[in-house]
């Protein structure tokens, strides 16, 4: 967790404050019982009235003091500790938005989440009583042990005898506690894990009339779940009744010799009184100190789930500026790339090279498998070539500052996702400065105009989280209609067009034409019919490219692209592709 103490370093001065006025507020409060044993022993004993209200003055302001400086640690504490977490907050969040998606496939969406809201908090709240009770506890236990024995040392054998029966507690309670804190949080995972799968997958459970099953699996991880919970409380409700018996019994064992030693001594009186102040302020040390180890081990794993995020070596690094002058034509261009996951014996990708040109298209298709999506998504790189380089454009992306890439660049993702917003947010997303005859240009050559103008509000229509109050074919023409409004070099379609009926599909790749006719465009599909007039087919087969040309030239020479046309066809229709590919 200490690792995690660098996110005050803006705050340093705020932290000091708040040191400084914890340490004056101890400081204050522990010389009040010594002016009350002052008052009793040289004020009410002998009766002098005027030492009493001098003194009681003294106290008031001491008082006074206290409690300033406790508002003043109060507020720089929440201050501190909001910042803190805010800070934390966003730098997991940029951490994961940076990290190429390789690395970021170790970690799943429910568990970042609860990295990012939960563990954070937990971190929080530990570092806050950290900052205030690692200063307070000691200096109330080392300056009460002090002013106890310097009142009343014939009784200091009573606060070792209660500091070991404390310390014994807290060291019992940790060790059942501490190995249930790791259990807790991955439990707690996977609760997060299922109920955003059960609320994603909702109709696809309903469909097989699976709720039971779900239902069972919820419920045997919320039981785990509440049992850790429950075993935890009730070793931690342990600690109070044992805590209020020591300090109870102190006090007796205080009052008791007390009395016995009043009888020799009537003005030991006020030397008794301080003296159980001062073990009280000792107990209470100590039991904020037990209570801080409680709960430190729980943020320890925390604050470890954090650093795993953000010591994530997979970050992806641009550059300052472009290094370079792209050319004014787009173009997109492999060379012997290679690309295989941290870890993995086999690779992805292997030795694949290819040209596309402006005003062309370049089509990608393969079975399940094949390496088709990875190789698109290392173009704006969401993943690194292991291997070779990706030139846009005629400039290595490496070299690109993250800007001037994405510029570049309209990419529609295999699974059309929109954000929370309008229809007209979600077009505008990558050209916010786009005007609406731009944004309702792009809807109509994404064949989404139609369904948009019925939809209640029109382009200003509601758009739920992950538009789940859309169609998958409505999704996708948004998606696309994204694209074409940003108004790119390079147009990437990851199996853009498979929820789109064939007629919806024709239309849409018609309309496309003149748009994308200065553009690079890349298309990764499964069906033959969407790529069958794409100037360049690329044929993959376990991350190889085993074909490369036109449709009809692939037919005469590549099996595998034979093979994939063939199961799309019947048998007249294959024959006919292929007598016309030998005419």
């Amino acid at each position: 967790m200490f690792k995690l103490f660098r996110f005050l370093k803006p705050y340093w001065w705020q932290t000091v404050l708040l040191i400084t006025a914890t340490a004056v507020q101890v400081y204050t409060t522990l010389q009040l019982p010594a002016l009350t044993a002052d008052i009793i022993n040289n004020g009410i004993v002998t009766g002098n009235i005027d030492y009493i209200l001098q003194v009681g003055i003294n106290m008031m302001l001491l008082a006074l003091l206290s409690a300033v400086c406790s508002i003043v640690s109060g507020f720089f504490s929440a201050r501190v500790g909001a910042s803190f977490s805010k800070d934390v907050r966003a730098a997991i969040f940029t951490k994961i938005i940076n990290l190429n998606l390789a690395d970021l496939k170790n970690f799943n969406t429910a568990s970042l989440t609860n990295r990012t809201t939960n563990d954070v908090n937990q971190v929080q709240q530990t570092m806050m009583m950290m900052l205030s009770m690692m200063i307070r506890a000691p200096l109330f236990c080392i300056i009460s042990l002090v002013m106890a024995l310097k009142v009343a040392p014939d009784m200091s054998w009573i606060i070792v005898l209660g500091v070991i029966t404390i310390l014994g507690t807290t060291i019992s309670i940790m060790s059942f506690v501490v190995p249930k804190f790791k259990i807790f949080q991955k439990l707690l995972d996977r609760i997060t894990l299922l109920t955003r799968e059960n609320l994603t997958g909702l109709r696809v459970i309903r469909a097989f009339n699976n709720e039971r099953i779900e239902k069972r699996k919820f419920e045997k991880t919320n039981d785990d779940l509440t049992r850790i919970m429950i075993f935890v409380d009730k070793v931690m409700k342990l600690m109070n009744p044992i805590i209020n018996f020591v300090m109870n019994g102190a006090t007796l064992l205080c009052t008791f010799i007390g009395i016995t030693l009043l009888t020799k001594d009537f003005a030991y009186l006020g030397n008794m009184s301080a003296f159980a102040q001062y073990v009280t302020h000792v107990m209470m040390s100590f039991l904020m100190l037990s209570m801080f180890f409680v709960m430190l081990p729980r943020a320890n794993v925390s604050a470890g789930r954090i650093n795993e995020v953000l010591k994530m070596p997979g970050e992806i690094h641009w550059k300052e500026k472009t290094h370079g002058v792209p050319e004014k034509l787009p173009s997109v261009e492999f060379r012997n790339v290679d690309f295989s996951y941290d870890g993995a014996e086999e690779k992805v990708l292997e030795n694949v090279s290819f040209v596309a040109k402006a005003g062309e298209t370049t089509a990608f298709i393969g079975s399940t498998g094949s390496g088709k999506s990875t190789l698109i998504n290392l173009v704006p790189r969401f993943y690194e070539a292991t291997a070779g380089e990706v030139l846009v454009n005629g400039i290595n992306i490496r070299d690109y500052a993250k800007e001037d890439l994405m510029t570049k660049i309209g990419l529609v993702p295999q699974k059309g996702l929109l954000f929370s917003g309008t229809v007209k947010s979600n077009i505008i997303f990558g050209a916010p400065e786009a005007t609406d005859k731009q944004m309702k240009k792009a809807a109509k050559i994404a064949q989404a105009a139609n369904f948009i103008e019925k939809l209640p509000g029109k382009y200003n229509a509601r758009i739920a989280q992950g538009g789940s109050n859309v169609s998958g074919g409505q999704k996708q023409r948004l998606s696309i209609a994204r694209a074409i409004c940003k108004n790119p070099d390079i147009y990437i379609f990851d199996d853009s067009f498979s929820a789109l009926d064939m007629k919806t599909d024709a239309k849409l790749r018609q309309a496309l034409e003149p748009v994308t006719r200065d553009a690079a465009v890349l298309i990764v599909a499964q069906r033959v019919s969407t790529i069958k007039n794409a100037e360049q087919i690329i044929v993959l087969d376990s991350g190889k490219v085993v074909g490369k040309g036109k449709h009809l030239e692939l037919l005469k020479k590549c099996k595998v692209y034979q093979g994939i046309v063939k199961s799309q066809l019947s048998d007249q229709e294959f024959e006919k592709e292929m007598k016309e590919a030998y005419a």
